[in-house]
Formats: C-alpha cells, structure tokens, sequence
C-alpha cells in the first residue's frame, strides 16, 4: 500500500506542473509589422485610356487609273518616301507626250507667223496663235502633274492599317486605297472628369505615367493637348497625352492603357497609418501597438496612445503619439498585451 500511495503522488505532482511546462513551450505569435513614415500623400488617380496614332491618313491617288503596284502589306512599317502604290503609267505617259508635240507645234506657228509681213498674218492670228501655245503649255504641266500623281509615296514613316483596295483594281480620283499611322510617338487619349481636370490645371507639380498590360513598367507622360469643350455624356475633356515609342514593346493603335496622374501632397505634419493598424483601447482612446526588437525576429509590443485624423482612402493620419520609423503592428492590435513577447511574421512558411 505505501508504494501505490507513492505512485499516486507522482502522478499527481506531474499533473501539476504540467501547464507550466506547456506554458513556457507555447510558441511566441506572429505579427505584421508596417514602419511608421512621415505623412505627405500623394493624390492619385487612375484612368483607362486608349492608344491613339499621332496623326492617321487615308492615302488616295489624284488621277484615276489601274492600280499595278501595291506592295504594302498591313501591319508593316515603312519609311518616308517609299513606294505604296502605283498606277499604269503608260497613258500618262503618252498623254505627256501628246502635250509636248502640240506645245513645240504651237512655238513654230507662233514663230512663223511673227516672221511674216503685217500684211500677210493679222494681230488677230498672232493673238490666237500666242494663246494656243499658253494652252499647250499648261497642258504640259497638266500631263506632268498626272504622271507624278499616279505613283504614291509613303509621306513619313508610316505603320500600314489597312489597304482599302485590291492590286489591279481601277480606282478614281479621291478614293482612299491604303491608311497609315504616324507612330513617331505614342499618343493616348484619356476622358478625364470637370472636377479633376480643373484640379490638374491649376497644379504646376504633377506626373502622368502610362502602364500598359503588357509590362508593368511606368512610362511617363506628357501634355499635348485637350479638348476645350466638355463631353455631351459624363462632363468629361477629352486629353490626349504623348511619349516617346518604347524599345522592346510594340504598342497598336487602339490598345488599352492605364493612365495614372500623380499631385503631390502637402507636407501634413504626422505619420501616415492604414486603418487596420489603429485600435480603441479599454478607455475609448486610439492606439497602435509598437514593436521593439529583443533579437532579430524577436520583442515585445508596447501601448501607444495616439491622436489621429481621418485622411485620404485607407489611411489614418497620426498626429502625435509616435515618431517617424517606429515599428508598429499593422493589424490586430486589440488582440495583443501592452509588453507582450511577439515575433516578426515572415510568411506562412516561418
């Protein structure tokens, strides 16, 4: 009986001493620590715009006639001065001809008739002889003016939309056969609301910055011009915007793009907070739990009482309390024990 009164004992003093042990092995908890900086927001705006050409143009021939030549081909690149299309030129050619033979008939009647006496040709017949020889000339230049205009160059580098016609079609003068797009620099077109346009004409300090969804890099933006009328739909101005063309990404007329416009704020005297990292404490005041670091993923968090300030989107403006670069909890504060033991949270793996 003694010993079984001995096991008992044992057993029980195990038992006791049991919650401390687990106690002292309970892991430390983890939290997300945000560092506390100065506050001057920057107000920011986003808006998806459109990518436009600089210029777009619809090429057509000035002189009717059979297409013959049409090697463009759409979504290509050409330079300034390259062929784009051209018509058959052997009637121009022939009609050229024709002007010249008649303009070097007319100069010899005119000269023949000035040779000859007044009594054997009239004023009357030299008059009207100088005048055919005027209408030669101009029929020359007129021969001249059709033969240039029945070949189409390209009038600056150029990316090729659209061929409007097809090779060997007869076509008329004035009809569009081929579009083009003046890329040289990326325009983007933007509807931006009254009250934020007007806002971003009376600011002198402010950024645009492009973001395609190709890439996530930022390309910065510059003014060119806007509408000086509103939309009839939404009270919006129409912007346009302009960069130079990117290496390593081609960007298409009518491709998506994320506009951002970036105004600095004022310098507000405080700290800039997320919501989430202020709590109420016992006694109905604001305050944040600061981090102080034992070893390097170890501490402890202690109460800060706080003033604060509502400010722009998710933020809260502390105005006292705290000092720029301290560490505080980012959330979860109210769960946590002012001199509580906690460690950093470094991911789900940790």
């Amino acid at each position: 009986m003694p010993v079984k009164h001995m096991l008992l004992g044992s057993v029980l003093a195990l038992l006791a001493f049991a919650p401390m042990s687990l106690q002292a092995q309970e892991p430390l908890k983890p939290v997300k620590l945000i560092t506390a900086e100065a506050g001057n927001p920057d107000r920011t705006r986003q808006f998806f715009g459109q990518v436009v050409a600089r210029q777009t143009v619809d090429l057509a021939f000035q002189v009717p006639g059979q297409i013959v030549e049409f090697p463009v081909i759409e979504g290509t690149s050409i330079a300034q001065g390259e062929l784009i299309a051209q018509l058959d030129l052997e009637s121009f050619e022939l009609s050229l001809e024709q002007a010249q033979l008649q303009k070097e008939q007319a100069e010899r009647n005119l000269d023949r008739l000035e040779r000859l006496s007044s009594r054997t040709a009239s004023q009357v017949q030299i008059d009207d002889t100088a005048t055919a020889l005027s209408l030669a000339k101009v029929a020359v230049k007129n021969a001249e003016y059709a033969l240039k205009h029945a070949t189409l160059l390209a009038p600056f580098d150029a990316l090729v939309a659209t061929r409007e016609v097809a090779n060997f079609t007869t076509t008329s003068a004035g009809t569009p056969v081929v579009r083009l797009h003046d890329m040289s620099e990326i325009r983007v077109e933007v509807d931006v609301p009254e009250i934020l346009f007007l806002g971003l004409d009376q600011s002198d300090d402010f950024t645009i910055s492009a973001r395609f969804p190709s890439s996530d890099v930022l390309y910065p933006l510059d003014l060119r011009e806007f509408n000086a009328e509103t939309s009839k739909v939404g009270q919006s101005f129409r912007v346009t915007l302009g960069m130079n063309p990117p290496e390593g990404l081609r960007i298409l007329p009518g491709a998506s793009v994320t506009v951002i416009a970036s105004v600095p704020g004022a310098d507000t005297g405080g700290i800039l907070l997320p919501k989430q990292a202020i709590f109420i404490d016992d006694n109905g005041d604001p305050a944040v739990m600061a981090f102080t670091p034992k070893e390097a993923e170890e501490g402890h968090v202690n109460k800060l009482l706080v003033q604060v300030v509502p400010a722009q989107g998710n933020d809260v403006l502390v105005t006292s309390g705290i000092a720029p670069g301290t560490e505080v909890v980012a959330a979860g504060g109210a769960a946590l024990k002012d001199g509580q033991a906690v460690r950093r949270f470094a991911g789900f793996g940790n």
